[in-house]
């Protein structure tokens, strides 16, 4: 009877939303490097340009708090990446490239490629930007990368994350994606941290199945250092009573 009852309340609905989850993976189309345009928005128009990728679970809105100042002077371009936000989720594995041909889509169309542009980004966001800037040097005057997870190895991230809590075990093992499919149960109102917004909170569930490697973090990281260029965290981008919405203030 009690194997009944937790199948019943708690094995089948697991089951029917990984299902779901994994239907909606199905039905949607593939990723098309020429055609899959990210949502964005531009903020500002100053002669000063300005790229903003946000973090895992975020979005564009991450970076409009405080703009009044810095849209005077600047041109923002803020992006929701592949997967995030109001950005499309197609059938990929959405690796660094892929997040980085659907960027660079962007920065062509809108002409933020032109020499004259500072990229920037949070956490996964600087990944991406440190690769770009690493790609295409000429198209970036400068970037800054706001904490980047930098480690020596795979071996290093997974000796540093057996430390963490088990939610942050599971969710950087080979298990993460089959914990993405079932994350409409975690993502419930009944599980909201008090140190998020709802509008975060609400972008935090739109996210799909992401998974950047770690190889491909530590790859972007020795191509620069390499080439010995230095990576900056500007203290100018914090956080606001540790909600998870980047104030940038003014550069």
């Amino acid at each position: 009877m009690t194997l009944l009852l937790i199948s019943i309340f708690f094995i089948f609905p697991v089951v029917a939303i990984a299902g779901y989850q994994h239907y909606k993976i199905v039905k949607h189309p593939a990723y098309d490097a020429d055609k899959t345009l990210l949502n964005y928005e531009i903020i500002g128009a100053g002669e000063n340009k300005l790229v903003l990728l946000h973090g895992l679970t975020g979005s564009l809105n991450y970076w409009k708090r405080n703009l009044e100042s810095i849209s005077k002077t600047h041109s923002l371009l803020l992006i929701d990446l592949l997967g995030f936000g109001e950005s499309p989720k197609p059938r990929s594995n959405y690796s660094l490239s892929i997040q980085m041909q659907a960027v660079e889509l962007v920065l062509n169309k809108e002409g933020f490629n032109d020499g004259k542009t500072l990229i920037g980004g949070h956490s996964m966001g600087a990944i991406i930007s440190l690769a770009l800037l690493e790609k295409h040097r000429h198209w970036f005057k400068s970037g800054v990368f706001i904490s980047i997870p930098v480690y020596k190895d795979a071996d290093e991230f997974k000796k540093v994350m057996s430390t963490h809590s088990f939610v942050d075990r599971i969710s950087s093992s080979k298990f993460s994606k089959y914990i993405c499919m079932i994350h409409p149960i975690f993502m419930s109102r009944a599980f909201k941290p008090d140190n998020l917004t709802d509008e975060v909170y609400e972008d935090a569930k739109k996210h799909y199945i992401q998974r950047v490697k770690v190889e491909e973090t530590v790859d972007a990281i020795d191509s620069f250092r390499e080439n010995k260029t230095v990576i900056v965290e500007s203290p100018k981008f914090t956080y606001r009573k540790k909600v998870q919405q980047i104030d940038i203030g003014t550069l």
